[in-house]
């Protein structure tokens, strides 16, 4: 008997262990592409269901999948539709697990033959160097779920010579709800809706539960990995809650459709058994898994804009706006965060610029004193944020956009500072000599706030700095001339000098907005 818990507890570690080194290993090696993968596809929601369901099919955890996509959205990468989208995806690549488990865990005796691939990988992970060693852990841990399903199988086949849970009620509203919620039980203790159903399909395979009681156990799996989603958003950002509760709600929803259509879902099953060739036992119900996950996924995908609104109004945003991007949670991957400050500084600049620009609409109109102060707290949160990410290796790409963001936060900085000019020179921003230094000021801080939030035009940041430019000239030709015609009598002292304040500061307002939208646009080259 000891033996047998010991072999069920064994199985089920080597299993968890295998799945979790498996996922980080994959994530590590490949990472990068699988991220670009992911942001490259995902345009529409049947593209980001299909990269979501790719991905989670390579690195088998919907979970590191889950946990991407949340990074994405609070980086402001990917829209929480096309977050929606993936989740479904991911909720579908993760049925995989089960296939692997039925065609070649509990068919074939691999366990013995994958002990070398433990060995190879953990070899690889102490010598090799670089993305080779996080292969080397990816190899240990495929290695390790199938000694862990042949530990396991083992440990079954004592548990139904002791318990049988076939014995127990299998037909009935009672029996399916007792399997469903022994399935709920199972996936809270284990963490891992993956392991829940090999163990599952370890029982059916060793008789330990019949058919009927399998499918029960599978759904109940799908409804209790909703509360390990809900317990990982529990003091998460807004958009790490809003990615778990679409992830809830959706299992939660596949899983009661599941309940009620059970009978037909069965029917179907064994209809494909009979005429379709379908192997009966674990592949069958491997193919019952991925069935009504799929029936879900093919009753949500056609409305996943409309469910994402529902869930952000929901959850609405909380905390300053311009700051939303700035989740903690990024910082482990710098890659990420350096987007989010870079979006957040983009959403910061948008902002002051339009504070500029109604200045200078309205020189003499009443100062709104609460904008200025959202962008200074704005600003010193960023830099927070920025000053918090891991350093990169110098010469990267990361480091490169590390130091244009330096530049556009010092840039950022000088303009916040030109916001509140002295009342005398909003006042000669007024007149009519410096109309037309005010309009082109005008037409720079318009072009770059269209630029930096969707690039209206291909040529803006050119134009952006002919604005600078000229006005730099204008200000050079406009200082000799004002000066000139103070000493003939044409203008008052003090009003030429703040006539030539009011150059200087629109000529400086020119030129931080050429220089934040050069360092924020994407292109920029420190």
């Amino acid at each position: 008997m000891i033996g047998m818990v010991f072999r069920l507890v064994g199985g089920i570690g080597l299993f968890l262990m295998g799945m979790v080194m498996l996922t980080d290993g994959l994530k590590a090696f490949a990472g990068e592409a699988l991220r670009r993968a992911l942001m490259r596809f995902t345009g529409t929601p049947l593209k980001a269901f299909g990269s979501g369901a790719l991905v989670t099919a390579m690195v088998q955890s919907s979970s590191a999948t889950t946990v991407t996509v949340i990074g994405f959205v609070s980086a402001g990468l990917l829209t929480f539709p096309q977050a929606v989208g993936v989740v479904l995806g991911a909720s579908l690549g993760t049925t995989g697990t089960g296939w692997i488990v039925s065609v070649l865990g509990l068919k074939v005796s691999v366990g013995f033959y994958a002990l070398p691939l433990v060995g190879v990988g953990a070899f690889l992970k102490l010598l090799a160097r670089d993305r080779w060693k996080s292969l080397g852990l990816a190899l240990a841990g495929f290695g390790l779920i199938f000694i862990g399903i042949e530990t396991l199988q083992t440990g079954m086949e004592g548990l139904s010579g002791v318990f049988q849970l076939a014995k127990l009620p299998a037909g009935g509203f009672l029996g399916h709800l007792l399997a469903m919620l022994i399935g709920v039980v199972m996936t809270i203790i284990m963490q891992s809706s993956s392991a829940a159903v090999a163990t599952t399909l370890t029982a059916l395979h060793t008789g330990a539960v019949n058919f009927e009681q399998a499918a029960s156990l599978v759904i109940g799996a799908a409804i209790g990995t909703t509360v390990t989603g809900a317990l990982a958003a529990i003091g998460g950002s807004v958009p790490a809650k809003r990615t778990a509760l679409a992830h809830v709600l959706f299992n939660l929803a596949t899983g009661l459709i599941a309940v009620v259509l059970l009978p037909l879902l069965l029917w179907v099953i064994q209809w494909a058994q009979t005429h379709l060739g379908l192997e009966a036992g674990a592949t069958s119900l491997a193919a019952f898994h991925t069935t009504f996950i799929a029936l879900g996924v093919a009753i949500f995908l056609p409305h996943v804009n409309r469910c994402a609104r529902v869930i952000e109004r929901l959850l609405p945003e909380q905390g300053p706006t311009l700051t939303r991007h700035l989740d903690n949670t990024l910082l482990s991957v710098p890659a990420v965060a350096l987007e989010a400050t870079r979006r957040a500084l983009s959403e910061i600049a948008c902002d002051l610029f339009a504070v500029l620009r109604d200045t200078l609409h309205a020189p003499s109109g009443i100062r709104e004193e609460s904008r200025r102060v959202l962008i200074r707290q704005a600003l010193e949160r960023t830099q927070e944020f920025f000053a918090r990410i891991p350093p990169v290796t110098e010469g990267a790409p990361l480091s490169e956009l590390r130091l244009a963001q330096v530049h556009a936060i010092d840039h950022l900085l000088r303009l916040e500072m030109r916001l509140e000019p002295p009342f005398s020179l909003r006042q000669m921003l007024a007149h009519e000599r410096l109309r037309p230094a005010v309009e082109r000021a005008q037409e720079s801080l318009a072009l770059a706030t269209n630029g930096l939030r969707d690039g209206a035009t291909t040529d803006w940041l050119a134009v952006v700095e002919q604005c600078a430019a000229a006005l730099a000239e204008q200000q050079r030709q406009e200082r000799p001339a004002i000066l000139r015609q103070t000493a003939d009598g044409n203008w008052e002292a003090s009003q030429a000098l703040e006539a030539l304040d009011a150059m200087r500061w629109l000529e400086r307002v020119a030129y931080h907005t050429w220089r934040i939208s050069h360092y924020l646009s994407g292109h920029a080259k420190p």
